[in-house]
């Protein structure tokens, strides 16, 4: 069974990402707040998925546990990777990044994800949504951080391409074989 239901909670007074003040910095470019809030979606959503990665990691019984279990760990991985890629470009940009489980909480996209032991065929599910989920935050905030700023538009690519084949490779433990028509 697929969750796509999203959280609509509201961030904590004073949350989110935040542009630093520019004491003894280096110069250089500074991003907006429209790219800094945009990469804060990002973060958020890249933070939520690898703590559910890891509760599913944890709670995933059933067929093909291990291969899941550990197909998981990669997941959780490069999540928590592309949410350090983010956040540190986010300080690079003279920004201040909000990764605090209270501001995560409250902005992620991503569902909640069930508590107790889930089988596997019903853990491919709900990780191919939450994939798919962040993804949408990337793709719906990707041409406005283009615009402004390619290099974080590179990053963001980067981080796409990976997410989806991660979808594509998980959910395909649930698929059945098209049928040829030649």
């Amino acid at each position: 069974m697929t969750d796509t239901l999203a959280h609509t909670t509201t961030a904590p007074k004073g949350s989110g990402a935040k542009l630093t003040r520019r004491q003894n910095a280096e110069h250089g470019f500074k991003a907006s707040k429209a790219l800094t809030d945009d990469l804060q979606r990002v973060l958020v959503d890249l933070v939520e998925l690898h703590l559910q990665g890891k509760q599913a990691h944890w709670n995933v019984v059933g067929k093909n546990f291990r291969d899941l279990h550990l197909q998981l760990d990669e997941i959780i991985d490069a999540a928590r990777e592309f949410s350090d890629t983010v956040a540190e470009r986010l300080r690079a940009l003279h920004a201040a990044p909000d990764g605090r489980s209270d501001t995560v909480a409250a902005t992620t996209t991503l569902p909640e994800y069930p508590q107790g032991e889930i089988d596997t065929a019903e853990t491919v599910d709900l990780v191919t949504a939450r994939l798919e989920t962040t993804v949408a935050t990337i793709r719906d905030v990707h041409d406005e951080v283009d615009d402004e700023d390619p290099t974080s538009a590179d990053i963001l690519h980067t981080i796409i391409e990976r997410l989806e084949q991660f979808a594509w490779m998980v959910s395909a433990e649930n698929r059945k074989p098209t049928k040829s028509t030649s």
